[in-house]
């Protein structure tokens, strides 16, 4: 029986219909949420995602089981208890009326954001080609207890709710490791190694990037700089925004405030973490960029982070840039970056005496390790050094300066490091790059010699000191004032208000 053209168009119509039902109805979880993901131990898991306006659902995991229903905008989320560290996979299931949603591999132990610019996107793979050890660390990295998820989405005006596709988490292997993170990883590996749990990184890292857009908008606030470059942010005025005094050479919508942040950090901001590392300042301190009020957009990121993240005492450690520097603003940024170790659960990796060419040196081996350090030390209760001498104080003595320093009460050494290999005491060596200046703000060369756990330091040029200053040029070599645990003392400068700087004068 031939079935008329009208009743063909009918039902067309309700499948139509029918389809579009369904595809409002679709449950699905934030793309945050796959294969292979870690989950953060001992802490609350929040599970979120979209469904249809109503919708009953029921999330299970490791024997628990959380019921909740989409509210009116589509929107639902879950909160399950705490769980200790497992490296046996198991299955995440989202059930509604029709779907089943299942996320596989799942393993719970720490995970650790991990952002900056190029030097924390730097690849392992790069880092082989520059350094033949690495090579060996590529061949042993069978270690499926580590894996990385990656987020490069790009800059965006206003906060997303959700990553725009499903992330990946990526187990490592010999075949993955060259992908990830050289500082990552090494820290990563380092954790794995003496927690014996499951590590997970999230590297929303971009390069070429300043700090601003890493920085929520809504931590843009307490400070002048900060209030202004917000202002001029919101306007997309970008040549404001570099003439303003402790400002940003801002190239493009990359450079604005909040940007980066919006698009990378805030749809993933319920998901449990332990910390975050941070490794940026380049773009902040290279020809014409302006490194003055570093330490307060440094302090606004953490503080920022926390806030968003509902974590208020999230642990950030973070990289001082290293000696291969390539503007004049380096020294100055790096001073910058010494102050801001005053917030609580922060902590500075030094790396002024790595070696390398550049401003991406290949050694990223130590600079994870060392970030490693603080959070063993600080977070996991492990009795390991985290820090090298620190600036703490100066005491005037006639014509001599006495320096204390916090993290010296192992002792003060002068030591020599190659590559990869660990710091040698060199005795008879002196101390390199320690600079003296009278009243009048004038440097001048210093003989530095180590009493214990201070160091003298004085000048045939200057009579009455009033401040030093440790390692303050572009490229500093030779920087060996270490403590006995091996690791370097920070460049400082005993009274940073006699550092001058203005970007727009020639270098």
């Amino acid at each position: 029986m031939k079935v008329p053209r009208k009743w063909l168009l009918i039902v067309a119509i309700c499948c139509v219909a029918i389809s579009a039902q369904h595809a409002t109805a679709e449950v699905r979880l934030a793309n945050l949420f796959a294969d292979h993901m870690v989950m953060q131990r001992d802490a609350p898991i929040t599970v979120w995602g979209w469904a249809d306006r109503g919708e009953k659902l029921t999330v299970e995991l490791a024997g628990q089981t959380a019921a909740t229903t989409a509210d009116q905008d589509g929107a639902w989320s879950v909160k399950l208890k705490p769980m200790p560290a497992s490296a046996e996979g198991i299955v995440l299931t989202v059930k509604s009326h029709e779907q089943t949603l299942l996320v596989h591999d799942v393993v719970v132990g720490e995970v650790w954001h991990a952002s900056g610019q190029s030097n924390m996107a730097m690849n392992v793979g790069a880092m082989a080609a520059e350094l033949e050890p690495v090579k060996a660390d590529i061949a042993a990295a069978d270690l499926p207890a580590i894996r990385f998820c990656r987020i490069q989405e790009g800059p965006n005006r206003e906060p997303q709710r959700d990553l725009p596709g499903k992330a990946t988490w990526t187990v490592c292997t010999p075949a993955t490791v060259s992908g990830f993170s050289g500082v990552g990883f090494y820290f990563a590996r380092q954790l794995q190694r003496e927690l014996g749990v499951p590590v997970g990184i999230i590297d929303s890292s971009r390069g070429g990037t300043p700090i601003e857009p890493f920085i929520p908008t809504a931590a843009f606030t307490g400070q002048p700089t900060l209030v202004r470059e917000l202002e001029l942010g919101e306007q997309e005025d970008l040549e404001g925004i570099w003439k303003l005094p402790g400002g940003v050479y801002a190239r493009d919508a990359n450079w604005l405030p909040g940007r980066l942040f919006n698009s990378r950090m805030a749809p993933i901001a319920r998901f449990a973490v332990r910390g975050a590392i941070w490794y940026q300042g380049e773009s902040n301190s290279g020809v014409q960029e302006d490194p003055r009020d570093y330490q307060h957009k440094m302090r606004a990121l953490v503080q920022g982070w926390r806030a968003a993240l509902d974590n208020p005492t999230m642990p950030v450690y973070f990289v001082q840039l290293p000696g291969s520097g390539a503007g004049a603003g380096w020294p100055y940024l790096r001073e910058q970056q010494r102050l801001a170790t005053d917030l609580p659960s922060t902590g500075m990796a030094v790396t002024i005496d790595l070696d390398g060419p550049g401003i991406h040196p290949a050694n990223k081996v130590d600079v994870g390790q060392r970030l490693a350090r603080w959070a063993l030390a600080k977070d996991y209760g492990k009795q390991i050094a985290c820090s090298g001498p620190l600036f703490a104080s100066q005491q005037i003595n006639s014509d001599k300066i006495v320096l204390r320093f916090r993290h010296a009460e192992s002792g003060l050494m002068a030591a020599a490091k190659e590559g990869l290999a660990e710091p040698e005491e060199t005795p008879d060596a002196e101390l390199a790059h320690f600079e003296i200046s009278d009243k009048t703000g004038h440097w001048r060369p210093a003989v530095a010699k180590i009493e214990g756990e201070t160091v003298v330091v004085s000048s045939e040029e200057v009579a009455s000191p009033v401040a030093v200053r440790y390692a303050y040029a572009v490229t500093p070599e030779n920087c060996n004032l270490y403590n006995r645990d091996g690791l370097p003392a920070s460049p400082f400068c005993s009274r940073p208000d006699l550092l001058i700087y203005d970007p727009h004068l020639p270098e």
